[in-house]
């Protein structure tokens, strides 16, 4: 399974508006510059979370985005989601009835087959850490885990930003 590089941006982009105050909010070609990516390709992303309901939209000349939401409410699983859309990464296109086996009866066949069984868990298993992850879950991640020099000039820059 390959996940676009839109999900990693629209994460980042989440996590980044956690940190604003409560009536701040970013530009996309302000969040595009804080991560060093095309803006025109984060606009997309930065649309489909606003329509998923995960950023707001502020219009403006003061606008910009922020989140819908409270950084603890929003999970990982709706931004991949948000992004990427909701189709199972597995397909299981019955290629056992194919080759050899075409054409004997369906009922050969038990349903659903074990590669697709096994697929369908791991996505699930996938999909339940997503939804256990929240945007708040990062944010307290990078205040334990990240050096606080990087903290400070990512802050710095943010705080320009938003001047």
């Amino acid at each position: 399974m390959k996940i676009g590089d839109g999900v990693e941006w629209a994460i980042h982009c989440c996590a980044a508006l956690a940190g604003l105050p409560g009536d701040g909010s970013l530009p996309a070609a302000k969040l595009a510059e804080l991560h060093g990516v095309p803006a025109a390709y984060l606009a997309k992303h930065l649309q489909a979370l606003a329509a998923a309901g995960i950023v707001q939209a502020l219009p403006g000349r003061r606008g910009g985005y922020r989140l819908a939401r409270p950084a603890e409410e929003l999970t990982l699983l709706e931004i991949v989601t948000a992004v990427e859309g909701d189709e199972p990464a597995f397909r299981c296109t019955e290629i056992r009835r194919r080759g050899p086996c075409k054409g004997l009866p369906a009922s050969l066949f038990p349903a659903p087959c074990a590669i697709a069984s096994a697929m369908a868990r791991a996505e699930a298993a996938w999909r339940r850490e997503l939804q256990a992850t929240s945007v708040a879950d990062l944010v307290r991640h990078v205040e334990r885990h990240v050096d606080p020099r990087v903290r400070r000039r990512v802050g710095d820059w943010l705080d320009s930003a938003l001047s």
